[in-house]
């Protein structure tokens, strides 16, 4: 799970729809699968399996930064994602799923109904 830069509520709309496409291409790129995964207004959650040969961190960097590049060329108007303009806040929550994937699975999904009634 990360957020946004001031948890901002700015994953609406046209960045929403293109950050699914996104993400899913730059863990192709790493050799990664995204399992599951929902976007709110400020927060992305993501069940994505990591081959052991890639860190954790260093999956997740690549994903926040190139996820960053990506939204300032598509709807910033830039080419360049210029030093100080950060999409992303920093740091990421994660955990290990083994046996319990399907309990992850269904928890990412009902995120809009648990942020409506005011669960975290």
């Amino acid at each position: 799970m990360f957020v946004p830069k001031r948890r901002r509520k700015t994953l609406y709309g046209t960045i929403r729809k293109a950050l699914g496409a996104i993400f899913h291409e730059l863990a192709r790129q790493k050799a990664c699968r995204i399992v599951e995964g929902h976007l709110m207004p400020d927060h992305v959650h993501r069940c994505i399996e990591i081959p052991p040969k890639y860190a954790v961190a260093s999956v997740i960097g690549f994903l926040k930064g190139k996820s960053a590049i990506a939204i300032a060329r598509q709807f910033g108007g830039r080419e360049r994602n210029f030093t100080g303009e950060h999409f992303w806040a920093r740091g990421y929550a994660v955990s290990t799923v083994g046996f319990n994937l399907e309990q992850v699975k269904a928890y990412i999904r009902a995120q809009e109904a648990e942020d409506e009634q005011g669960r975290f």
